[in-house]
């Protein structure tokens, strides 16, 4: 996946998991939690819609890597590469 597609992906998820938020004006490089009214089970429903849908395991020790989209997508590269 391209960083874009990866972007979009994340962006989908999180439309799920907070439908209510306008994710549109989301800035790349402000934490989610600064932006959005997510919680601590919201952000574990991230982690576990990135398994449910793309098969990526986050170790606890790197959530702190999944707090804005710019970081999430930097952690994310890599691994989704080959989708």
């Amino acid at each position: 996946m391209t960083r874009q597609e990866i972007r979009q992906a994340v962006a989908d998820i999180l439309s799920d998991i907070a439908p209510d938020e306008d994710i549109s004006d989301l800035k790349d490089d402000v934490s989610f939690r600064e932006q959005m009214e997510l919680d601590s089970m919201d952000f574990l429903d991230i982690v576990m819609e990135l398994r449910r849908r793309y098969n990526v395991s986050v170790p606890e020790a790197d959530y702190p890597a999944l707090a804005s989209m710019n970081s999430t997508v930097d952690y994310l590269e890599p691994l989704m590469a080959n989708l």
